[in-house]
């Protein structure tokens, strides 16, 4: 009965196109009537409690670090560097496109950032080169979906900080499956455009390479020294955001001078906005984690998934399959908040490693933002391509199936996750 009560007033919440955040605040409420413990003093104090975290203060920071790069011109050097690199290559803007998104989500992390600055970089020159739009603004979509997993990453941290699981090792951890989905979308695009008819531009000489990638050092310098700072143990994730957004706002507003202060008033502004939606979100699942803990939820889902408890293989087919149900009408960040205290002590019970799962749970809820009707960065590439959702939709299919054949084959294949953590351990 609990978990009716829960489900029902959370999804009945949600159909009357009540926000996620009062949706689970409802929730929360009520599960204390349904268990005779209504108290608005508990529930304020969870809701304040939820956002009073150390390591949530990466969000905020990531966040400004995002938008600054996007504004101060680092973003448009990294494309610029890609395009010297892969664009003579036939069907070359789209190989562009997916060596920007992966450099591209070594310095964000946020998928909506990476999908808004390669539609408005990219899309424009992948139409006038004679590709199609809607298998454009696809790829691009797609690509959006490799910044939450390459790290430093938002989701991540959100899912760290949920589960208390070490933020630091899943970023390390996020490396190569990102790496392999960007292969995975890489091979698609080349089989999409075999057929297409279009001269690609020129090959850059070795000169013309070396001049855009000094062009573009400051901006690849950003992912080196969180990455390797994070494995040398300099700074922790929380403090590895401070150095991303410090780093940004002085390579944007000194080295290439394209930052000045009328616009960093309004990118603090823009990354306030966005940080202010995402940590009420935060506070407002926290009141639903610690009333899902005392409703003892967690073992009731025990309970009925035991017969799964003895093969991991079979009862993370189980879990991926309800998180891309789930994701095809919920955004990452509540996705990630409702279901990880569910889940987590799920995973314990079955020996799964967190790490593992944490990885695999953040590239189900990341390919969830480009599944319709719902996904995130569908929305901002057709609002920022000013193209038609149903096209977008059209153009991502093929390379939204392609990723979740990846990550099932993960799911097979454990080692191609786990190994190379390790490794970067």
């Amino acid at each position: 009965m609990t978990i009716a009560v829960f489900l029902g007033s959370l999804l009945a919440a949600m159909a009357l196109g009540i926000p996620i955040a009062f949706s689970l605040l409802l929730c929360g409420v009520a599960l204390m009537w349904h268990m005779n413990m209504f108290d608005a003093q508990i529930l304020a104090q969870n809701l304040i409690e939820g956002s009073n975290s150390f390591p949530l203060l990466a969000v905020p920071f990531f966040m400004l670090a995002g938008e600054i790069m996007n504004t101060g011109g680092l973003s448009r050097r990294i494309v610029d560097f890609a395009m010297a690199l892969v664009g003579h290559i036939r069907g070359g803007l789209g190989y562009v496109t997916i060596v920007a998104a992966c450099l591209l989500s070594a310095l964000s992390g946020s998928a909506v950032a990476d999908a808004a600055a390669l539609t408005a970089l990219l899309l424009p020159m992948m139409v006038k080169a004679g590709h199609d739009k809607a298998r454009s603004g696809g790829l691009i979509a797609a690509c959006g979906v490799i910044g939450p997993i390459i790290p430093p990453s938002i989701g991540f941290v959100i899912f760290g900080v949920t589960a208390n699981v070490s933020i630091s090792k899943l970023f390390l951890a996020g490396i190569f499956p990102g790496i392999v989905l960007s292969a995975g979308l890489w091979i698609t695009w080349g089989w999409l455009t075999r057929k297409e008819q279009l001269t690609p531009p020129p090959r850059q000489p070795l000169s013309e390479i070396m001049a855009s990638l000094r062009r573009a050092t400051w901006a690849l310098m950003l992912p080196v020294i969180i990455l390797v700072g994070l494995r040398m143990g300099v700074f922790t994730p929380t403090e590895a955001a401070v150095v991303a957004a410090v780093y940004a706002l002085f390579v944007a507003g000194v080295i290439y001078r394209e930052l000045s202060w009328t616009q960093l008033f309004d990118v603090f502004q823009a990354a306030a906005k966005t940080t202010a939606v995402v940590m009420f979100l935060v506070a407002a699942a926290m009141v639903s984690a610690w009333l899902i803990t005392v409703a003892n939820l967690p073992q009731q889902v025990i309970t009925l998934l035991e017969p799964l408890l003895g093969s991991p293989t079979l009862l993370m087919f189980a879990i991926m399959i309800l998180c891309m149900i789930v994701g095809t009408a919920m955004d990452m960040t509540p996705t990630i908040l409702i279901l990880t205290p569910v889940l987590m002590p799920l995973v314990t019970a079955a020996g799964i490693d967190p790490v593992y799962f944490g990885v695999m749970f953040i590239i189900n809820n990341s390919i969830g933002l480009v599944t319709p009707p719902v996904g995130t960065v569908l929305n901002v590439v057709a609002g920022v391509g000013r193209m038609r959702m149903d096209d977008v939709t059209r153009g991502v299919i093929p390379f939204m199936v392609v990723q979740f054949a990846v990550m099932f084959l993960m799911v097979l294949f454990p080692q191609i996750v786990m190994v190379p953590a390790r490794w970067f351990y």
